[in-house]
């Protein structure tokens, strides 16, 4: 049974109703799903989402993946996207992610998603599609959404001087990563984003 419902997924997360088809054979599925997550064999990443445990993983589950799809519309922007990208030194391990719904924190045995509410005026515009592998692609901000975001969550900044000490030492993101930013995008996005992200911007004309 247990390689039968393996063969049956291509990838490591599915839902409930997968589940429940893969196990309609049983009489009771319910009971059949509880007996596998207390064995460890599934993993309930949160209410109708799962990942296969150790022993039936036949690879790493991505958690760029599961963000996306434990609470949506979203995509992941923020520290997290920061770190993804290399623009910072810092591993993050809580998985930060941008919705135009409510603001929401999930804490699952895989670790911490959160959800920042953003306006949905700001919310599609630098929003891309990237392809982790053959089965999957995430939303994902792009590095000059990612940078604007966390600048929108940010105080807001005084003059260039401010915004040059809060990207150089407090994010510890090295200039030469800041030149090659798209500026046109950064432009685009200032016009929506208001004072820091102008702010960030003159700071980019500034280093071309």
């Amino acid at each position: 049974m247990l390689l039968d419902l393996r063969n049956l997924s291509l990838t490591e997360e599915f839902d409930y109703g997968f589940l429940k088809h893969a196990l309609s054979a049983y009489k009771n599925p319910r009971v059949k799903i509880n007996d596998l997550l207390k064995k460890g064999h599934i993993v309930r990443v949160k209410k109708g989402l799962y990942i296969f445990g150790p022993k039936l993983a036949r690879e790493p589950y991505l958690k760029e993946v599961l963000a996306n799809l434990i609470y949506g519309p979203s995509y992941i922007s923020l520290e997290y996207a920061l770190s993804f990208y290399g623009l910072i030194p810092e591993r993050i391990e809580a998985v930060t992610s941008v919705t135009n719904k409510r603001k929401k924190m999930f804490r699952t045995p895989l670790g911490a998603f959160s959800y920042a509410y953003i306006n949905p005026s700001l919310y599609a515009c630098g929003i891309t599609l990237h392809k982790m592998d053959e089965r999957h692609s995430i939303l994902i901000a792009s590095k000059e959404k990612a940078l604007s975001d966390v600048l929108y969550f940010s105080d807001k900044m005084a003059d260039e001087m401010y915004m040059e000490k809060y990207l150089l030492q407090d994010l510890r993101i090295n200039i030469e990563s800041l030149c090659k930013l798209n500026r046109g995008k950064v432009h685009e996005l200032a016009g929506l984003y208001g004072q820091n992200v102008r702010l960030f911007y003159k700071f980019l004309e500034k280093i071309k």
